[in-house]
């Protein structure tokens, strides 16, 4: 059975679209890799000492790669990531005279989706490990060379600082995941389970475009909780889809506020970076606004900054000793609701910690 997307078509697409930097023909490019490899490891002490978190997988390893090589390592993970759904459709769809087409089609649109993220992207830790396939392509922190130089030139960062610091929000990932025990199964799981109750129904894709138009008409746009995939997501997938953005929050905001705290006394341009980059996430144009939201890359800027928010809020309310409840379990986790009212999630670990509720209960 032929794949359902065609992944080939994907990165061909993606590559076209990422384009070339300029500065990756800088003689400043050289400096990145060995940069990186020593900042990464200093990075890793930096989070531990900031967050307790000790990797249980030995140490990162980092790998600056061009636009090019950042599609193609996650072309390779989308592949991994949604075999399950792609299986499940290509069976039910493919005796049919359009699949070639289609798969065509979605092809190009993951590939012209990838493109552009491309050209954004300054580093990424790859969380997916599979058994089966190189261990050298996986548990990888990557950094795209190019678009960090151009950040670097054109904002006159200083680069060691620069470097520093987005290879601390990095290196936190790779701590969460690593060392808490049970979160990247739990993470994977999520995903899997939200896939699992696709529907390739064009009904459900009518009734998602009519709840966009009465939202906006209500004042609210439901992209922005989600994108398209979450309008076409069953009242189970919804749920799926809650735990999900509760959980990407909680570690979006950590990731960001370690990022700001453990470089504190070695990053003194911490906070410029940090307002430099909060500002460029949201200063795109109109059309990639647009497509931000179809996709849910909308909800995914929300995760920083509502992160942040509850991390600040329940370390006001009982400290790093309270906020370190929320990686105990996958029961202590915060759901989506709890992340954007942090004092629910408070309430219920107090009346969980004291017997009067289930840790895994919701307050709404």
């Amino acid at each position: 059975m032929p794949a359902l997307i065609d992944w080939a078509l994907a990165e061909r697409i993606a590559v076209r679209v990422g384009g070339r930097e300029p500065f990756a023909e800088s003689y400043h490019y050289d400096s990145l890799a060995t940069d990186f490899a020593e900042l990464t490891a200093q990075a890793e002490e930096l989070v531990a000492d900031a967050t307790g978190l000790l990797s249980l997988a030995g140490p990162a390893r980092s790998r600056v790669t061009d636009r090019a090589g950042w599609v193609r390592a996650n072309v390779a993970s989308f592949q991994r990531l949604l075999r399950p759904l792609t299986d499940k459709l290509g069976d039910r769809l493919g005796s049919s005279r359009l699949t070639p087409l289609a798969r065509r089609a979605t092809g190009a649109e993951v590939g012209a989706l990838l493109g552009w993220m491309s050209t954004r992207v300054l580093g990424q830790y790859d969380l997916l490990v599979v058994e089966d396939e190189n261990p050298e392509d996986q548990d990888v922190v990557y950094y795209v060379g190019p678009n960090i130089i151009a950040l670097e030139k054109r904002f006159a960062f200083p680069p060691r600082e620069f470097r520093l610091w987005l290879a601390l929000h990095e290196v936190t990932h790779r701590a969460q995941f690593t060392g808490v025990p049970w979160l990247r199964g739990h993470f994977l799981q999520l995903v899997d389970r939200s896939l699992e109750g696709v529907d390739p129904d064009p009904k459900r894709f009518l009734v998602a475009l009519r709840r966009v138009a009465e939202g906006v008409r209500a004042g609210h746009n439901p992209l922005d909780d989600g994108g398209l995939v979450a309008l076409l997501a069953t009242p189970d997938q919804q749920q799926v889809l809650q735990e999900i953005g509760g959980l990407m929050s909680l570690l979006e905001g950590h990731g960001d506020i370690t990022m700001d705290r453990a470089g504190a006394e070695l990053i003194p341009s911490a906070e410029r970076f940090s307002r430099v980059l909060r500002q460029r996430r949201r200063s795109v144009p109109p059309v990639a606004r647009l497509v931000q939201k179809l996709v849910g890359l909308e909800a995914k800027l929300n995760q920083y900054e509502q992160g942040e928010r509850f991390i600040v809020a329940v370390e006001a309310a009982g400290g790093a000793e309270l906020l370190n409840r929320a990686f105990e379990s996958a029961a202590m986790l915060p759901s989506l609701g709890e992340i954007r009212a942090p004092q629910l999630w408070v309430d219920r670990v107090r009346l969980a910690q004291h017997g009067q509720l289930a840790p895994n209960a919701q307050l709404a």
